[in-house]
């Protein structure tokens, strides 16, 4: 998976969750396979997201609704 499609992903995620439509920073994480999506501006929450070849914009809006509902 490419940042770019996680950032598509995450971004329809958010705005599901009514988030709204804050800004979003997507970095690979040390571990293969594995992303730091950092949403919002100053103090941003982290979520780290498992997303390889393969991996389907289910399984990534799953764990997004997951981590941001339990912050």
């Amino acid at each position: 998976m490419e940042s770019q499609d996680l950032e598509r992903i995450a971004r329809v995620a958010l705005r599901e969750l009514g988030a709204g439509d804050p800004p979003i920073h997507i970095t690979p994480d040390v571990q293969s396979d594995r992303w730091r999506v950092q949403v919002g501006g100053n103090d941003p929450l982290t979520l780290i997201i498992r997303a390889g070849s393969g991996t389907t914009p289910n399984f990534v809006r799953e764990q997004i609704f997951t981590q941001f509902s339990s912050r």
